[in-house]
């Protein structure tokens, strides 16, 4: 390696983005490209990037397998960085590999982060859970330790596990400032003002509270009937229903018991209940006996927690015990909440990621995103298969409770 290379190397790992490219800017050998290819990424150039980064991949050749295999992580950390998850996996499984087999501990590690973040993005926590338990973080660069502690912090947050994520947020904070890399400890001083930021509001007997996430946390630990309208489920704390109850694909039954907690402690009418799960405005005795069959498969969902009563009227919401009743509902209100949650983090996403990430088909995210276009809540920006999605972040609240699979619980 030459000393332009190596003195480009050590002011990128400084966060010195200009000087590095100052020193390789005009060449166009293999190490320079790569070094080229992660300064554009830090810059925001993103494509340029990427074409950077394969074309000192295609140069290294095979017979430069460990530098090769450092420029497919650094590729798939950009395409993090752009919401593309169209790669498949096998190709970073083969880096790391490689970077293990050269003892390349730190780029190894690199990678498994890069592949536990897409993870975290995708709301599979449970995998996100297990490749971080794999991680050892035993002397590691102190932005390596930093990156490692946010994801960490992440995975807490959204498993509602707030002194894991206060702890993992401390070691972030400590290892972003031995880095001194100014985007590093942005970022990490974001993710702590997460805590302090409204996660959700309670509604409990018409009375309305703005709750910040260890306040969430410390709610659906109670013994409260909480009728969670971020994740659509039930929560009963740690007695009944298993704690948890998901909703999120019998959408008829969560509408009903939503009315049924926002009307607690009095009785909600027949003629609103139609009209919030059924969609109607004019409802014959046909629905009055369909709201009989969905309220009667309801009562079977709660009856260890609560009763569904009949009025004269409609149908109340009789918790057993002291039990009190609450509506957890979302910062922001909507159908499509979640999908603005994930276009607030700042990045551009494609449908396809979108589709991903929110387990739905990609006709479902454009026929969404068109709507809420047309609303003025996001922006297209590029066209046809270069087009990514933006919205403006949600300034004074956090969205990790609208985020997919925010919280697993058993």
């Amino acid at each position: 390696m030459d000393s332009l290379i190596a003195a480009s190397a050590r002011a990128l790992a400084a966060g010195d983005v200009l000087g590095a490219l100052k020193r390789v800017a005009l060449r166009d050998d293999p190490p320079a490209l790569a070094l080229r290819g992660i300064a554009m990424a830090q810059l925001g150039e993103h494509t340029r990037a990427r074409e950077l980064l394969k074309l000192a991949a295609r140069g290294f050749g095979t017979h430069e397998e460990l530098s090769r295999a450092r420029c497919v992580v650094a590729e798939a950390e950009v395409a993090m960085a752009v919401r593309d998850f169209g790669a498949p996996p096998r190709a970073l499984a083969a880096a790391i590999a490689t970077l293990e087999a050269h003892a390349d501990h730190a780029n190894a590690l690199q990678a498994r982060l890069v592949a536990a973040r897409k993870l975290l993005l995708l709301g599979r926590l449970d995998e996100a859970g297990a490749a971080l338990a794999q991680l050892d973080a035993t002397g590691l660069p102190p932005a390596l330790a930093a990156v490692a502690g946010l994801a960490k912090a992440e995975l807490a947050l959204r498993s509602l596990n707030m002194e894991p994520a206060r702890t993992a947020l401390a070691s972030a904070r400590e290892a972003a400032e031995r880095a001194r890399v100014p985007a590093l400890m942005a970022e990490v001083a974001e993710a702590q003002a997460a805590l302090e930021r409204p996660a959700a509001r309670r509604l409990s007997a018409g009375c309305e509270q703005l709750l910040r996430l260890d306040e969430v946390a410390a709610l659906l630990a109670s013994d409260t009937l909480v009728v969670d309208a971020c994740r659509r489920g039930i929560a009963a704390g740690a007695s009944g229903l298993a704690g948890w109850q998901s909703l999120a694909r019998r959408p008829i039954l969560f509408s009903l018991a939503r009315a049924l907690a926002e009307a607690w402690p009095g009785d909600a009418d027949r003629e609103s209940l139609i009209a919030t799960a059924f969609n109607l405005q004019a409802p014959d005795e046909t629905h009055r006996a369909r709201l009989r069959v969905e309220i009667g498969r309801l009562r079977a969902l709660v009856k260890d927690v609560a009763r569904i009563d009949a009025t004269p009227r409609g149908f109340v919401l009789k918790p057993h015990g002291e039990r009190t009743v609450a509506v957890l509902a979302p910062p922001i209100d909507g159908e499509q909440a979640s999908l603005l949650a994930l276009l607030s983090d700042g990045a551009a996403w494609s449908t396809s990621a979108l589709a991903l990430a929110l387990g739905a088909s990609q006709r479902t995210v454009q026929r969404a995103l068109a709507e809420l276009e047309m609303a003025g809540r996001v922006r297209s920006i590029g066209k046809a298969r270069t087009c990514r999605w933006l919205a403006p972040p949600l300034a004074g609240y956090t969205t990790i409770l609208l985020l997919p699979a925010a919280l697993a619980m058993a």
